[in-house]
């Protein structure tokens, strides 16, 4: 049995996670077109719990990360570093987030994604839609509310996940730090830095939980594609093809082209050979469905494979995880456009640039878990004037196919998550000698 083990870890992660996966779609396919027999049911809710544990592995460790990390990485710097680097990052999140909305709005124009069936949407997908609006799911409702979410309970948002007050406390709580330990001594057995070194101390505990969950990857990304194909094989596909041509379409080309023009400009390096460097945290967002979740494998990466310092790292991709949105800012066009052309609202210029508005704002309330675009749709849809009917119809389309869609748009999301860590390391000197 050791030897066998010695075997299966001496095989490269990613190959192993790719065979997984390719396994998990024949074996996936098999059994829906098995639906009908009793034991394909039971085979599925065998399958289900090995995949479900691999999300909640990667879900158990992040808060804990994103904490102590972002703790590690701000008391590291002075607060001048940390106020230059912190507008550097947010204003690139921003600015590729707007340009992936008017990518998007241009790309969903020119392909003019229609869906002919589209009175045939399952009842069930309307009923989903009707508990997580009365479910009260994420979102941006409006400025005020987003910028009174900011400062929950810290214990509360650690305990429920809430990213962006746990981030906003961390870096308050890292700042406060770093002003008190320069303040009152320079001595390294000052208090403060002793609790400084406790937390460096467990965020490399939790980085090696993360070591041992990636060698369970393959067997979680299998149960996890099997058990979607096995209830959704190959036929839900058929009237969403030019509505999912759309969405890849332009996720291809932001991974693929976009961002490698931009990391060749402001790196003058190989951006094909950075982007297959950051090739497990991008495969991991496209079988997770969450860039939260990916958040582990992005943070090994950065620091183990790009040689990105943690204190950039620990600040840069958990804010981008919860904020940095530029798959969905792709995603949502497609579905503005589609619900233009089905209900025939004409789209002039100043509707164009509220949806872009709309798109890149609405975005910041994704939330980084599987799915959550679906619901921003509502927002999107509402301010081009729908009724709320309409509004449902469109979101339940997007819902019918989201667990296809969600898979792109969140590789694009971590992609973009981590091309901006680089880019921004290289071009401020905080790439490790």
């Amino acid at each position: 049995m050791s030897k066998i083990f010695k075997v299966y870890c001496s095989i490269p992660l990613f190959t192993r996670i790719l065979c997984a996966f390719a396994l998990g779609i024949g074996f996936g396919i098999v059994m829906y077109y098995f639906r009908d027999q009793a034991w394909t049911g039971t085979t599925v809710n065998v399958i289900m719990p090995f995949g479900s544990v691999l999300v909640s592995m990667l879900k158990m460790v992040v808060i804990p990360i994103i904490f102590f990390s972002l703790i590690d990485g701000v008391s590291s710097l002075s607060i001048k570093q940390f106020g230059k680097l912190g507008v550097n990052v947010i204003v690139w999140y921003f600015l590729t987030s707007l340009f992936a909305a008017v990518f998007g709005c241009f790309l969903a124009k020119w392909l003019s994604p229609t869906m002919s069936k589209a009175a045939e949407v399952p009842q069930e997908f309307i009923s989903q839609l009707s508990k997580m609006r009365t479910g009260g799911a994420g979102g941006v409702t409006s400025l005020g509310d987003f910028i009174t979410s900011l400062f929950a309970n810290p214990f509360e948002a650690l305990a429920g996940g809430m990213f962006l007050p746990v981030i906003v406390f961390a870096l308050l709580f890292g700042i406060a730090a770093r002003c008190v330990a320069d303040a009152e001594s320079d001595n390294k057995e000052h208090p403060v830095e002793r609790m400084l070194d406790l937390c460096r101390s467990v965020l490399k505990a939790c980085f090696k939980i993360i070591d041992w969950v990636l060698e369970y990857f393959p067997i979680g990304i299998f149960a996890l594609t099997t058990v979607n194909f096995a209830r959704y094989g190959t036929d839900l596909f058929g009237p969403y093809v030019r509505i999912i041509g759309c969405v890849v379409t332009g996720v291809v080309l932001m991974i693929l082209v976009i961002y490698p023009i931009l990391i060749f400009l402001f790196t003058r390096k190989n951006p094909y050979v950075i982007l297959w460097k950051c090739r497990e945290p991008i495969l991991t967002a496209f079988l997770t469905r969450s860039s939260s979740a990916t958040l582990p494998v992005s943070f090994r990466t950065a620091d183990q494979v790009l040689g990105i310092k943690r204190e950039l790292s620990s600040f840069s991709l958990p804010l981008g995880a919860t904020i940095n949105m530029d798959g969905v800012c792709v995603h949502l066009p497609v579905f503005a456009i589609l619900a233009a052309n089905m209900f025939d609202i004409k789209l002039t210029f100043a509707t164009l640039l509220m949806l872009v508005i709309s798109i890149t704002f609405a975005a910041v309330g994704a939330g980084g878990i599987p799915g959550g675009s679906v619901f921003l749709l509502f927002m999107v849809l509402a301010n081009m004037g729908l009724t709320d009917a309409q509004t449902m119809l469109i979101a339940a389309l997007a819902l019918g196919i989201n667990p296809v869609l969600d898979m792109f748009e969140t590789a694009c999301n971590v992609a973009g998550d981590n091309v901006c860590n680089y880019i921004i390391a290289k071009r401020n000197n905080m790439l490790k000698d």
